[in-house]
């Protein structure tokens, strides 16, 4: 039971011979959202012992309320010879994944599945959904030396389900599908970053060197059914600086560019963590479709304090309690052109109407939070006060709160 409980999936061969198929993972068995209701998912992946180039994965979810059936199919083939998973440093992989379920605009910045049964414990009700069908052939190359790179191609279909609706801004008859079929790369750069591989994850060695990311993506009109046409550049880094005895400092920065007049769904969010759950480099006290923007820089800074204070106080060292302190903000404007809410696009043919208490995000007035709270607690445990600074003034919000995190740190 614990290590499925570590592993989060359970092995099918007898005792000392190696699973060729796992079944899982377990923590995301039981989820829910607005529109289904509760969840019941089975699923499973087969292991390098049956066969070290050819990987599937495989899951099948039904919701109870909505009686939704839904599906997740990836097929991998490795180009390198795998011991037991696909993610496995070096990846060199072609991938086809095909999936058809109900998400949410915040999901795509979870780290672990949507149907987490942590993530799951939500900070407030996401009733604005969309059934997803998409299809996606990727391929991933790792150099041996932090130069990574990634391509993908997907045909994508969103029917908006719950309370979100694609409303254009003209009066035109509402939209029941939107499609779109995309290209993007990108070109990750790490110098030296490696990674110890375990069964169910890997960890990087370290996180010392600066992290280099571009990104760019492009939507396709008139192509494959693809009904918009779209360009979207990113830009990021990421470096740990440490600082001795007081610890080490995170900073993550990233810069977004909507090149493109798109509707909302097109458009950049912040990225969102409405889980109880924190995850870094997110923002917690957000709501799910607060903000749209075509034009965005985030910068996160983290102080993990290594128990500068702490190790003052007898008790605390003993239990060797680490302080952290972070602060998050966004900078975003939605340019003229991508505003449904101003009179001269009011004949638009191309832009839908913003959802409720959805707002575009005034350029003179950065959003911005702050995190203080305690970590390695039992090594894995932490808890976080998060305040909000700005647009409190906006329904549903609220400025203070408290998160929890799992971290394993020795």
């Amino acid at each position: 039971m614990v290590k499925t409980l570590f592993e989060n999936f359970i092995e099918t061969s007898k005792p000392g011979k190696p699973s060729k198929f796992d079944i899982g993972p377990v923590i995301s068995t039981f989820s829910s959202n607005f529109y289904d209701g509760f969840r019941l998912r089975v699923g499973g992946k087969t292991t390098g012992a049956l066969s070290k180039h050819f990987f599937l994965e495989g899951n099948y979810t039904h919701g109870f309320r909505s009686g939704g059936n839904y599906y997740g199919v990836t097929a991998i083939y490795a180009i390198n010879k795998k011991k037991n998973s696909t993610f496995e440093f070096p990846q060199r992989n072609i991938i086809f994944e095909s999936t058809y379920d109900v998400t949410s605009v915040s999901d795509k910045f979870l780290k672990n599945s949507k149907d987490n049964l942590f993530v799951n414990f939500r900070t407030e009700t996401v009733n604005m959904l969309y059934r997803q069908n998409k299809q996606r052939l990727g391929f991933v190359w790792e150099t041996d030396y932090g130069l990574n790179f990634n391509t993908n191609f997907i045909m994508e279909s969103n029917e908006p389900c719950g309370d979100l609706h694609f409303r254009h801004v003209n009066g035109a008859p509402e939209e029941f599908r939107m499609r779109t079929t995309e290209w993007n790369g990108e070109v990750r750069f790490c110098p030296g970053q490696t990674y110890i591989n375990t069964k169910q994850d890997r960890w990087p060695i370290d996180k010392d060197r600066p992290e280099f990311t571009i990104r760019h993506a492009v939507c396709f009109d008139g192509f494959l059914g693809g009904q918009y046409a779209s360009n979207q550049t990113e830009i990021g880094i990421f470096k740990r600086q440490w600082l001795g005895s007081w610890g080490r400092v995170d900073l993550h920065i990233l810069g977004s560019m909507q090149w493109n007049k798109v509707p909302f769904p097109l458009l950049i969010t912040p990225p969102t963590c409405i889980s109880y759950v924190e995850q870094e480099g997110t923002f917690n006290m957000l709501r799910n479709m607060e903000f749209f923007m075509d034009r965005r820089v985030f910068w996160s800074v983290a102080w993990n304090m290594n128990g500068k204070i702490f190790n003052r106080i007898p008790l605390l060292k003993k239990l060797k309690f680490r302080e952290y302190i972070a602060f998050k903000g966004i900078w975003g404007t939605l340019t003229d052109k991508n505003n449904p809410t101003l009179a001269q696009n009011a004949g638009a043919t191309d832009l839908f109407m913003l959802p409720d208490r959805t707002y575009p995000m005034d350029p003179k007035r950065p959003y911005l939070e702050m995190a203080v709270g305690i970590r390695n607690i039992l090594h894995f445990f932490s808890v976080e006060w998060i305040h909000r600074f700005s647009y409190n003034e906006h329904p549903g919000t609220h400025p203070n709160g408290v998160r929890f995190g799992l971290h394993v740190t020795f």
